[in-house]
């Protein structure tokens, strides 16, 4: 018997408990564990990443099992390298709370915007 996945475990730079719109520059992820199916939070984790250096955190959160991203800005060479590790981004999402972002996720509202992030 084959089970369908049902989780989607996302993480959100955070700062001020809201979405960081510089994600290199925050001091925090938010690592939620969705249940897909009954469309709910599961869990949710505040870590404090590693230092900040081109590759780190791609690795770091591909380790943790992270799905995908969901971020203000991003570099271009940073979204592929979450690409190679087969972490989903999002990016140009408005400064909210992590559990907000994923209601939104949930209600199929939440769409990227603009790339906050030149280089």
């Amino acid at each position: 018997m084959n089970k369908a996945k049902t989780t989607l475990k996302i993480a959100v730079p955070v700062a001020e408990g809201r979405l960081c719109l510089h994600f290199g520059h925050c001091g925090q992820f938010a690592v939620l564990t969705l249940d897909t199916t009954a469309k709910t939070i599961v869990s949710r984790e505040d870590l404090i990443p590693p230092p900040h250096e081109p590759g780190v955190l791609p690795a770091w959160l591909g380790q943790l099992g992270v799905n995908a991203i969901f971020a203000g800005g991003m570099g271009q060479r940073a979204q592929a390298l979450f690409q190679q590790q087969n972490i989903d981004v999002l990016v140009g999402l408005p400064s909210e709370s992590p559990e907000e972002l994923a209601a939104r996720y949930f209600e199929g509202t939440l769409e990227g915007g603009e790339n906050v992030c030149d280089h």
